[in-house]
């Protein structure tokens, strides 16, 4: 329902990570009106449950709803680590270490999914506030990143990350379709391989699963043994770091 209260005639709606883009033309009455701009192919087809970012949308959301704080109360009993997705800024942070707190769980690890622009425009305060969880590293999530600030800035975006955790002394977790042609297909591409060894920059790879995951978890194995003893982690604690622009497109 936000999304209907906070949009804008002349925003970016993009569903199904980009594979259909479009302008919102009109506000009204529960629902969007939305030209399409974009389609990775001649003709596309939208199904159920696909996901839709709004880039340029300032949605005005907690960052935790009440079924999160229920959840967090089994997360808190049973579990080891704790994800929080979409994180914008260091209040969603610190939301979540006061609830941690209240349900006695200080030590338990937090992972924070860094995949908005909001994200990347205050990540410096959202590392900052992290460095107060007793554990907590980042995830570099790879898929809503690229759609929500634009396919060719992906590689700068996980330079300036990488750069900002390593400052921070914060371990980074490199995620979305990491081998993902050989884990489902059994066949790996050669784009993927090579992003697979650039990814030993983080400190942990995360792959999907897939029939042929064993396979793929022997080749990444093989791929990152390999870049490890070509290549080694930046030293640098407090290089200085630009945060890449984002143009009006």
């Amino acid at each position: 329902p936000a999304l209907y209260r906070d949009a804008r005639p002349g925003e970016t709606v993009c569903f199904d990570d980009g594979r259909i883009n479009g302008i919102i033309d009109r506000v009204g009455n529960g629902k969007l009106e939305i030209r399409v701009t974009h389609t990775r192919r001649e003709r596309e087809f939208l199904g159920s449950g696909r996901g839709v970012n709004v880039p340029r949308t300032h949605l005005n959301l907690p960052a935790l709803s009440d079924e999160d704080r229920a959840d967090l109360a089994f997360v808190a009993e049973h579990a080891d680590l704790v994800g929080l997705s979409f994180v914008n800024g260091p209040a969603d942070v610190r939301q979540l270490r006061e609830e941690l707190e209240r349900l006695g769980r200080r030590d338990i690890g937090v992972v924070l999914k860094i995949e908005t622009r909001r994200g990347i425009e205050n990540l410096p305060d959202i590392l900052l506030e992290a460095l107060r969880f007793d554990a907590c590293g980042v995830m570099i999530a790879r898929g809503d990143l690229a759609v929500e600030c634009g396919f060719e800035r992906l590689a700068a975006l996980q330079d300036y990350i990488l750069a900002l955790c390593e400052a921070a002394q914060l371990p980074v977790v490199w995620a979305t379709q990491v081998m993902e042609s050989l884990a489902k297909r059994g066949h790996p591409t050669r784009a993927e391989v090579t992003d697979a060894a650039a990814g030993q920059a983080a400190e942990c790879l995360m792959l999907n699963k897939g029939p042929h995951i064993v396979e793929a978890l022997t080749m990444l194995d093989t791929i990152v043994r390999d870049a490890e003893r070509r290549r080694s982690k930046g030293d640098a604690l407090a290089a200085p770091l630009r945060l890449p622009d984002f143009p009006n497109d």
